[in-house]
């Protein structure tokens, strides 16, 4: 017995409007971009086709087009679109992400520094018991040492407040998120009883 077909097989979403062709009156019912040139902006607009239509775009369709050899070899390179930055590996991100993919040319370099962070971190935390491990993470987000004091932590809070505050910047709000983590950092340790 086989089972019925999805309304979305092959990329198939049934509709009624006819195909963005002229002169054609199958129904629209395949997605293919309006245009074959792509976008820094995001995805291109596109358009809808009937099955004979997408698949004319399809045969004429060639993603390598206006490429140079060089852009070509990039593109079919087993480790194409790890140079790019999301937002997990951001630059600007807080201590305990991983380290950006964009570092790294091979992936399992970034996984092997990632280890490496890791076992650091872990190492840290048998050195010291008397924090937490997000108590370590808020430490080595401060760029305290664990044998710092409360005036310490209160010096090093008032400096990073001023250094990522916008009022303190110019109005430069790209450090807002920076500044919250350390905010959140500083309300953690001030209650540790290590800097009570």
């Amino acid at each position: 017995m086989t089972s019925p077909r999805s309304p979305r097989f092959h990329g198939r979403v049934p509709r009624e409007a006819p195909c963005a062709v002229p002169g054609c009156q199958e129904p629209g019912e395949f997605r293919a971009p309006a245009s074959p040139h792509r976008s820094p902006d995001g995805p291109p607009p596109y358009r809808w086709l009937c099955l004979d239509h997408v698949r004319e775009f399809n045969a004429g369709y060639n993603y390598f087009e206006g490429m140079n050899a060089d852009q070509i070899m990039a593109a079919q390179s087993p480790t194409a679109g790890w140079e790019t930055e999301s937002r997990t590996f951001r630059a600007a991100g807080s201590a305990d992400l991983p380290p950006r993919w964009a570092d790294f040319k091979d992936p399992m370099d970034a996984l092997g520094a990632r280890f490496r962070q890791r076992m650091d971190e872990a190492r840290r935390e048998a050195a010291d018991p008397r924090f937490t491990r997000e108590e370590h993470r808020a430490l080595q987000l401060m760029g305290l040492a664990t044998d710092a004091d409360r005036a310490a932590l209160r010096r090093r809070y008032s400096e990073l407040v001023r250094k990522y505050h916008p009022d303190r910047n110019g109005g430069d709000r790209s450090h807002e998120v920076r500044l919250g983590e350390v905010v959140a950092a500083y309300q953690l340790l001030r209650k540790t009883k290590a800097f009570a």
